[in-house]
């Protein structure tokens, strides 16, 4: 009986089956405590307003609406306040805002690096300018020189102009033309070849006088880098780690002078684009950015019986690191009186050129030269062989004539070739600028601007500066087109001595002027 009641009594535990249920005790109490101290602190943050960067909101539908680039650190790619948010922003304010800025004067940090000048010479009107300079402004442009002339000088846009932060408008009066005539440029031969001819070469040579005046302008603001850009160009900054033109010409090495960016043109679909940048998204690319197969391969296909590639340029436009002695070199490149420039070409960005994107271009182009329409006359006046092309169409032809000319020549109305094309790589599809412009609309930030010049003066103001400076604005259609500056007896005959003799001038290679991307030959041909 004992040995029974021996048997059945409970045995005490050993020492390692006893340590081993205190473990799994201790690793059940974390599993449970764990999860409710990360539940707790979670709470905790999203109590305390989100103090800390919060991986996953990194990635929430508020913060996909701002743009990569657009912080005022040049060295994060998403800006985070634990001041304000975007929602506190609309829940305060009346004014439409762009979501990638906070208003539309798009203030930059006064230490973001680099500070990049766009400079233009323009006559357009606001429809193209505003939309034009706030792309720009997006991507990282710090100022703008604006050398106006026409609708662009006059009083109802130069007031909007004028009222936006980094903006310098430049009026072409008779004093700047007589001070231009003073000009290094008039002492010298590398643009001398264009001097006192109409229409294109005329515009070639206000555009760099106007680029030289703009490199003394852009380095008493501190810029770093200076581009020349026409209203119908935007920079396309492919390749940068950010959507962003201040990125890409802040990797730039520090011993490089000048950044080429090959155009591309756009190919428009329709014949009645109204606003190109938020229009058209199909581009030709530039034959710095095929294959030598692909660009004569395809050749045919892509000019379609047009007289070149492109309808007008392709040696595209250029970006300069402010310097001393640095000068332009045409509307297209810049050089130095001291040195070469180094120079690299980039593989990736390009200028979007937005040429004859729309009808009226034929007729507006036509109506800003007076030259004959005959092959002979429109040499003199036009550089590229289309633009001659299209100017004897829009002076000869008649309405429903010209729009049949367009369609062949310019609209892209198959759509096989064009899907062929986008195939081989020639067309490429880019749509970063249509979304730019379009969200700038739709955010009311065009008209704010509008709305705003007009608030800053009272009526009577108003009134008073419209008086005190429609005459001097105004000038800008009295004043001497450029050819003839400095176009006086005395100066005349002091060039042409100066010309025979040779001595006091400067001899530098000829101005860059716009030229047609590669012909095709048979040489080319039996080749590919």
């Amino acid at each position: 009986m004992a040995g029974l009641y021996t048997s059945l009594r409970p045995q005490p535990p050993s020492s390692s089956s006893s340590s081993q249920q205190s473990f799994f005790s201790k690793v059940l109490l974390l599993l449970t405590i764990l999860p409710l101290s990360l539940a707790v602190f979670a709470f905790f943050l999203q109590w305390r307003g989100g103090g800390v960067d919060d991986p996953i909101s990194r990635w929430s539908p508020e913060e996909s609406h701002k743009f990569p680039g657009m912080d005022s650190s040049p060295l994060a790619t998403v800006a985070h306040s634990s001041q304000s948010s975007d929602c506190s922003l609309l829940a305060h304010t009346n004014t439409p805002s762009f979501p990638y800025y906070k208003d539309w004067k798009f203030k930059l940090h006064p230490d973001l690096k680099p500070k990049i000048c766009i400079t233009t010479s323009t006559s357009g009107g606001l429809e193209q300018i505003l939309p034009w300079m706030f792309y720009h402004k997006v991507i990282g442009v710090t100022s703008f020189l604006l050398f106006v002339e026409g609708k662009a000088a006059s009083p109802d846009v130069s007031k909007v102009l004028e009222s936006i932060p980094g903006v310098k408008v430049i009026y072409r009066t008779r004093k700047l033309e007589e001070q231009q005539a003073k000009s290094r440029i008039w002492n010298e031969t590398w643009l001398s070849s264009f001097f006192y001819k109409p229409c294109n070469y005329e515009l070639f040579v206000k555009q760099s006088l106007n680029m030289e005046m703009a490199i003394v302008m852009a380095r008493d603001a501190g810029m770093d880098w200076i581009i020349h850009l026409d209203t119908d160009e935007l920079i396309h900054p492919a390749g940068a780690r950010e959507y962003s033109l201040r990125q890409l010409l802040l990797d730039v090495p520090s011993n490089v002078d000048m950044v080429i960016f090959p155009n591309y043109e756009s190919s428009v679909e329709r014949d009645d684009i109204k606003d190109p940048f938020t229009e058209v998204s199909m581009f030709k690319k530039n034959y710095d950015h095929l294959t030598k197969d692909t660009y004569f391969g395809m050749y045919k296909e892509a000019t379609r019986g047009n007289p070149n590639y492109f309808l007008t340029y392709g040696n595209g436009k250029a970006a300069a690191r402010v310097q001393d002695h640095l000068r332009p070199n045409g509307a297209h490149r810049w050089h130095n009186y001291m040195k070469t420039p180094k120079e690299i070409k980039l593989e990736e960005a390009a200028v979007l050129h937005y040429t004859y994107s729309k009808f009226s271009d034929l007729t507006s182009r036509r109506d800003r030269c007076g030259c004959k329409p005959t092959k002979e006359d429109v040499k003199r006046c036009f550089m590229l062989e289309f633009d001659r092309s299209a100017f004897i169409i829009a002076s000869t032809a008649t309405e429903d004539e010209m729009l049949n000319w367009y369609r062949e020549h310019v609209v892209w109305t198959n759509k096989a070739m064009n899907l062929k094309l986008l195939r081989k790589g020639i067309l490429t599809r880019i749509y970063a600028p249509m979304v730019i412009v379009q969200g700038l609309r739709e955010s009311g930030v065009f008209s704010s601007i509008v709305l705003s010049s007009q608030e800053s003066l009272s009526k009577d103001k108003f009134l008073a500066s419209f008086e005190s400076n429609s005459s001097s604005k105004a000038a800008a259609s009295e004043s001497l087109p450029s050819r003839k500056i400095g176009r006086n007896q005395h100066s005349q005959a002091a060039r042409r001595v100066l010309a025979e003799s040779g001595s006091l001038f400067e001899f530098h290679d000829e101005a860059v002027p716009p030229r047609s991307p590669p012909g095709i030959d048979a040489d080319v041909i039996t080749e590919v």
